[in-house]
């Protein structure tokens, strides 16, 4: 798993039956700062999620790629390769704080 970032949407109105209704979003997965170990920094990489919990642009979330992305409830028969599997409250790290959704 990794957390990302929602920074957009996408919207593909010809697609595989099987796909039709789920909102996919743009995420970019995000890293603990190397330097200063006290914030949340962009890895430069930008996946195309589908978003089975009503994720909205700006929040930090879990996802998950690959063979775990199809082993949702939702998504196992999905040609899916990344999945949003959580809504991050809070990230803690050296026990600090790095992220708070409040």
């Amino acid at each position: 798993m990794f957390v990302a970032k929602v920074t957009g949407s996408l919207v593909a109105t010809q697609k595989v039956d099987a796909m039709v209704g789920f909102k996919l979003l743009v995420v970019e997965p995000h890293r603990v700062d190397a330097k200063t170990r006290k914030s949340l920094s962009t890895t430069g990489r930008t996946f195309i999620a589908v978003d089975t919990l009503g994720a909205g642009e700006g929040d930090f979330v879990l996802i998950t790629q690959g063979s775990s992305a199809r082993l949702t409830p939702e998504t196992k028969n999905l040609p899916v390769d990344t999945v949003i599997v959580g809504i991050v409250d809070k990230v803690h790290v050296d026990q600090k704080c790095v992220y708070d959704r409040t």
